[in-house]
């Protein structure tokens, strides 16, 4: 399996090409915990100067969004490696800000006359509705006859063909593509001759303009949105067309975007974060010329962990087994090898996920204790199958005095239940009422649900009163593991795939009896 999850693809062209420069991309200098909505932040000169020193090595230019957070020194450092400047003034519902701002852009022009090549006044206002259409025409129209360059605005596509008339006041169209975050997004394999698609139509809008491709480029990491998986492979193979297309038909491409920016994961999940060119964390090209492109560089380490903790299950059931008067059941073998393959398989794909998509200590938490559930569940569930012991019911573990196990390990058994129950009923809410921005948990929870599914079919009891907690989450699960389902469709596998480990769990719980009404 992780074979062929690892297999390299071969493109067309190299993303990135040390001897075919990019036409431009673009450029934030955040790292870490830095955020530009930080108002006392200064990026210091020097970490600027070291971004534009490995950026001018890819790219012959960089497009900025803001002259705040210490980015008004970026047309002079700029200027120092060769790189050309579109630079971007962030206006907003603040008018005598945006007025402050427009001067400083225009001082930055008439200073950098051979290094800033465009003006861009405003990023996507209409689409945040910050202005309306006609305060955004007359900010720009106070901007152009101050400066001897050409001056644009950037939007999505969509709000180019809904405010034509934004056009006649700019030199060039500045149009954002991102097939990702798309109403109805294509897959990665067909999303650049979508781009080009939709290009040829903001084309015939605008007779006579040129169309530049402001924003284009695809995740590396995150949740998946109908077909459109984000992935180092996507990404890759992405950047390579689009920039085929380009060469070919000859129009301009500002890719989006340079390093991957920490900061944006809180506003827009992991899928936010992982849109560079370059590592946010190590600053280093993602795709270097020559180097085999796989979703899992790591493969051989994740490959080596998952067959350790398959050792581990199997030497667990060996050795209780041999405790036991009599010989176990070929069920029951069966049910510790399915344990054992789906932890094997699963165990590199969790820990890459968590290390991707865990922001903040609550994020951090989370998925420690998910993974730690996914890697205990196996080992703990296979003792109990081999003893002939059962999945403890919630009051076993946390009820009353009386009715408590004795069993320390059917207690550990317990709380691992619980724990797990508890974060797929965290996730299952999130994903119904706030799915834009969350990731899918299928790897570690199939690797947790799986022991406990099988556990609770062979060794469950068939009396006895049915717990409320338990019918109560079953519940939970079936009916999010619907809607996540329909609500995602169903070309997301890892909506599919998480909705089914929904049902699975539930289908456990619902297994589950009191023994103490038995």
């Amino acid at each position: 399996m992780w074979w062929w999850l690892a297999t390299p693809v071969a493109l067309t062209r190299a993303p990135i090409d040390d001897a075919s420069k990019l036409e431009c991309v673009s450029y934030a200098p955040f790292r870490n915990d830095q955020t530009p909505h930080d108002p006392t932040l200064i990026v210091k000169p020097e970490q600027i100067a070291e971004d534009l020193k490995e950026l001018a090595k890819v790219s012959q230019c960089i497009r900025t969004y803001s002259i705040d957070n210490g980015l008004d020194k970026v047309p002079e450092l700029a200027s120092r490696v060769g790189l050309k400047v579109l630079l971007g003034v962030w206006i907003g519902r603040d008018r005598a800000k945006n007025a402050q701002l427009a001067d400083i852009a225009v001082s930055l022009v008439k200073d950098h006359p051979g290094t800033v090549a465009a003006l861009i006044v405003g990023s996507e206002v209409l689409l945040r509705g910050d202005m309306t259409v006609g305060d955004l025409r007359q900010t720009i129209q106070s901007v152009k006859p101050r400066v001897d360059i050409p001056v644009t605005y950037a939007d999505v596509w969509e709000f180019w063909l809904r405010y034509r008339e934004v056009g006649a006041d700019v030199d060039f169209v500045t149009a954002h593509f991102l097939p990702y975050w798309e109403d109805v997004p294509p897959r990665a394999e067909d999303a650049a001759a979508h781009v080009d698609d939709v290009r040829k139509q903001v084309v015939a809008a605008f007779p006579g303009k040129e169309i530049l491709i402001g924003e284009t480029g695809w995740p590396s990491h995150g949740r998946m949105r109908d077909g459109a998986l984000a992935s180092r492979v996507n990404q890759a193979r992405f950047i390579s067309e689009i920039l085929e297309r380009a060469r070919r038909d000859n129009f301009r491409v500002n890719l989006f975007e340079a390093y991957d920016e920490p900061w944006k994961r809180r506003w827009e999940g992991t899928v936010g974060g992982y849109w560079g060119l370059f590592d946010g964390a190590e600053r280093k090209l993602k795709y270097p010329a020559g180097v085999a492109i796989s979703n899992y560089p790591f493969w051989k380490l994740q490959m080596a962990g998952g067959l350790l903790l398959c050792l581990c299950v199997f030497a667990v059931a060996w050795f209780t087994r041999k405790r036991q008067p009599a010989l176990p059941p070929l069920a029951s073998w069966a049910a510790v090898a399915a344990s054992a393959t789906a932890g094997g398989m699963l165990l590199g794909i969790s820990i890459d996920k968590m290390l991707q998509e865990s922001y903040g200590l609550g994020g951090w938490l989370v998925q420690g204790f998910l993974l730690t559930a996914a890697v205990t569940a196996p080992l703990l569930a296979t003792y109990a199958l081999m003893s002939g012991r059962g999945l403890p019911a919630f009051l076993e573990v946390l009820g009353p005095r009386k009715g408590l196990t004795p069993l320390f390990m059917s207690n550990i058994l317990g709380v691992t239940l619980i724990v797990t129950t508890l974060i797929a009923a965290q996730t299952a809410l999130s994903l119904v009422f706030d799915a834009r921005w969350r990731d899918f948990p299928f790897a570690a929870l199939t690797m947790a649900v799986v022991p406990f599914w099988t556990l609770a079919f062979l060794k469950g009891s068939k009396s006895g009163e049915r717990p409320l907690a338990e019918a109560v989450f079953a519940g939970l699960f079936a009916l999010a593991a619907i809607y996540i389902v329909f609500n995602e469709g169903f070309q997301n596998w890892q909506a599919m795939w998480t909705g089914a480990v929904y049902l699975l769990l539930g289908s456990a719980l619902w297994r589950a009896r009191t023994p103490a009404v038995a």
